[in-house]
């Protein structure tokens, strides 16, 4: 799984760039196309000597990057517009403003060319072709969304009149709100309510971290009217792992210079994840192939590893449990058996001369070696290599009620290292004072998250391992 809901999580940036790609490449095989069949037949399409024989060739390579630059500059919206009115903007423009600066090139510096009417022909050619692959792309955006791939899930948090206003209003078709926390007075009448907005309705009195776990929600919206305390408001989901947008209800707007939310609110991003669009998209990639090699080079270790956990204690080989995952999700994590196959309390840490632990348990703890099937869910989506470690369920809920900014560590995929293991705080946490440290080098790593510094910490924890001997 490839989280690309979470590359387009707070705006398009990655499709609008690819598809700017997608235009250029178009722009050159229609001038490609062109060059062939102008004179020849279909037949002839793939004899590319024709092309380079052709007056277009040496032309195609500069125009299509004057307008691979021409579009990157004209790009104004990070949000993508499915409107055909867009075409002429994005598309047609760039090719209008590419056209007239190549020619005005051209008799500036006085460079040769032999174009004529065809020319004409050729721009039309081009034009009804990013025509066909504006349809296309909007009908793949839409697909992306109508099957939950990419679409934002989003919670409104706000008085009754400010939920009804914006959920009945035109949204982003990449907008659904899955649900509402009604701030409210005690003579309200829920059941009502709930009929009217036709979303799931809660109030302050709800396990707000439930929520979000079922409604896999990425984003809350704090819908700000001006008249209520916004602290208030903030309260209510300040402490949680989701991105917390302020959406200005009132204010008025200016349609070339504001940012806005459904072409209509201007918005404050309050608090959000880094771990979006490109940047996410590299770490991703990082992340499976990496993720490949080691469990293919490891292999021969984890066969060994399993045959004498088995000698040893029998099966299962392989222990599974319930494990706290980006936005607070749940995800099986999968680590080679350590511990001996008896019932035990699982909210107990497991310390160095722990004796629930296996002979061979002790060797491949100390090797972090039971820790290599994450690598598995690593592919599966579930974690990263690097991020903040995931805790069992049950102690980021008692954790998260001593601390208020721990689910904050869920503002990203949980890694199988993170900065805290390699800033001494590694294993287990049996103290408070132990894990608060950990909550906050996981706080400082995903406000400061960088691919380099992604890089920096597998590079240490090999180290780290090889110096040091885990629990």
């Amino acid at each position: 799984m490839l989280r690309l809901e979470k590359i387009f999580q707070n705006d398009d940036n990655f499709f609008i760039g690819l598809l700017i790609v997608l235009k250029t490449f178009t722009i050159f095989c229609s001038i490609y196309i062109f060059s062939i069949l102008e004179f020849n037949s279909i037949y002839q399409l793939f004899d590319i000597s024709i092309f380079k024989n052709s007056i277009y060739s040496n032309h195609s390579i500069y125009f299509t990057t004057i307008y691979l630059l021409i579009s990157c500059l004209v790009k104004k919206n990070n949000q993508y517009n499915i409107k055909l009115i867009a075409h002429l903007r994005e598309d047609i423009l760039p090719l209008f403003i590419s056209c007239v600066l190549y020619f005005i090139i051209l008799i500036v510096f006085k460079i040769n060319h032999n174009f004529n009417l065809q020319v004409l022909y050729l721009s039309i050619y081009m034009i009804f072709n990013l025509f066909l692959l504006k349809i296309f792309s909007n009908y793949y955006y839409i697909h992306l969304i109508d099957n939950n791939i990419i679409q934002r899930n989003i919670m409104l948090v706000g008085t009754f009149d400010d939920i009804l206003k914006i959920s009945t209003e035109q949204k982003e078709k990449i907008n659904i709100y899955k649900c509402c926390l009604l701030i409210t007075n005690k003579n309200m009448e829920i059941t009502k309510i709930r009929q009217e907005l036709k979303i799931p309705v809660f109030t302050q009195s709800a396990d707000i971290r439930s929520i979000l776990e079922y409604h896999s929600l990425g984003q809350i919206w704090i819908l700000d009217n001006k008249k209520n305390d916004l602290n208030e408001l903030l309260n209510n989901v300040f402490k949680f792992s989701v991105d917390i947008f302020i959406i200005d209800m009132i204010s008025k707007i200016n349609l070339n210079k504001d940012k806005l939310i459904n072409n209509k609110y201007k918005f404050i991003p309050y608090e959000i994840s880094k771990f979006y669009g490109y940047k996410l998209l590299i770490k991703i990639l990082i992340d499976k192939i990496l993720s490949i090699i080691f469990l293919i080079i490891s292999f021969p270790v984890i066969l060994l590893s399993s045959i004498l956990i088995y000698l040893e204690d029998g099966f299962p080989i392989i222990f599974t449990q319930d494990r706290t995952g980006w936005d607070g999700r749940r995800f099986k994590i999968y680590k080679l058996r350590s511990l001996k196959n008896v019932k035990y309390d699982t909210t107990i840490q497991v310390l160095k001369d722990d004796k629930r632990k296996l002979k061979i348990g002790r060797i491949i703890r100390s090797l972090s070696i039971d820790e290599v099937p994450q690598f598995y869910n690593v592919l599966l989506g579930d974690m990263s290599i690097v991020g903040p470690r995931p805790h069992p369920v049950n102690l980021d809920i008692k954790y998260a009620t001593l601390f208020n900014n721990f689910l904050k560590r869920h503002k990203s995929s949980p890694g199988l290292t993170g900065w805290a293991q390699v800033n001494h705080s590694r294993g287990a946490t049996p103290k408070l004072e132990q894990m608060k440290k950990r909550m906050e080098l996981d706080l400082w790593y995903l406000n400061n998250w960088s691919i380099g510094l992604d890089l920096y910490i597998i590079l240490k924890t090999f180290y780290i391992i090889f110096k040091t001997r885990g629990d």
